[in-house]
């Protein structure tokens, strides 16, 4: 956790059920927002010892699939508009995704914004997630690979 925290209050909400699910999240290869979200939202929030989901960063609603043109997007809501914490969140959910797909998914497109006007960079952050080179070069740096992997590793709360 950081010190001098930007949202010292954050409205906490209580966690829903797990959907029962089989093991094989890709069994018939279509790929299910739900599976998804069920994937992603236990990912802890980078100033505060809850979830995306426990603090509504992220809903099931925020996770759209197009299969046709092959593109996923997930939009999420920071805790308040100045969160200097959103790119940290969206680099955890890139780094999570990585994992979901299988190897022929390579070629998936995986949009990640925050929703519209709930940040007051939001043109930035939003470029900033989606630009390659920017990824790759914020997870070389060893202090902001290191939160995303406290945020990736605190499953399960």
């Amino acid at each position: 956790m950081t010190l001098g925290l930007i949202n010292a209050n954050p409205v906490v909400h209580a966690k829903k059920e797990r959907i029962a699910r089989s093991e094989d999240f890709h069994g018939d290869d279509a790929v299910d927002p739900l599976e998804i979200y069920d994937f992603v939202r236990d990912i802890r929030d980078p100033e505060h010892p809850y979830s995306l989901e426990q603090l509504s960063v992220l809903s099931e609603e925020s996770i759209t699939v197009d299969e046709k043109l092959g593109r996923i997007l997930i939009t999420f809501t920071p805790t308040i508009q100045h969160c200097s914490m959103a790119t940290v969140i969206g680099l955890c959910l890139r780094v999570k995704l990585k994992h979901f797909f299988p190897p022929h998914y390579k070629n998936l497109q995986v949009d990640i914004k925050v929703s519209s006007g709930s940040h007051a960079n939001e043109e930035s952050v939003n470029k900033q997630l989606n630009d390659k080179e920017r990824v790759a070069a914020a997870l070389e740096n060893p202090n902001l690979r290191q939160l995303v992997d406290e945020c990736l590793d605190s499953s399960e709360f």
